[in-house]
């Protein structure tokens, strides 16, 4: 029952993507097939010139970043970063920035204690979703060890996270 009332309270709707590594329209292409072949992606439109994707969601599907990372990665290219944009109904962060949505959770590195109302964007902040050089300039600045593994670690069990669960940072 709580995942139903997390799942109205917040649904992603679209993302966007930037891939790396792409060289010509054949690149973006299979990038573009892989993406669509997930079960949660309802539509998916290339701008080949800026090497990125917006990405529409199926409407009551849970979204799963890690499996967007695997079908671009599956495709021969990484991902250079990734913004869910979702819809939000009075959902607090709570005092530790930790929220689960759907069967995800997303720890905010620059929002605890935030309510979210309307449409919000979370970039995700995560070492397999920034490039090499963003990942070392947020690193520099937040010091979590779940930034670099995505894995929950001890401080993030309070916020009902366990040791070792997939969490995802983000910023909005």
């Amino acid at each position: 029952m709580a995942l139903q009332v997390l799942l109205i309270q917040a649904q992603f709707s679209k993302a966007n993507l930037q891939a790396t590594g792409l060289t010509c329209a054949l690149c973006s292409n299979a990038i573009n097939k892989a993406l669509k072949q997930l079960p949660f992606v309802e539509s998916v439109k290339a701008d080949i010139k800026n090497s990125s994707f917006s990405i529409v969601f199926r409407q009551g599907m849970d979204v799963k970043p890690d499996a967007i990372r695997d079908a671009v990665e599956g495709a021969g290219f990484f991902v250079g970063g990734l913004q869910l944009t979702g819809s939000f109904n009075n959902l607090s962060t709570g005092p530790d920035g930790i929220i689960r949505l759907g069967t995800n959770w997303f720890r905010f590195l620059n929002s605890s204690n935030k309510v979210l109302n309307g449409e919000v964007t979370f970039t995700l902040q995560d070492k397999s979703f920034l490039t090499a050089k963003a990942f070392k300039k947020i690193s520099s600045t937040v010091k979590i060890p779940s930034l670099s593994t995505g894995k929950a670690e001890a401080d993030q069990v309070k916020a009902g996270v366990k040791k070792g669960e997939r969490i995802y940072h983000v910023t909005i």
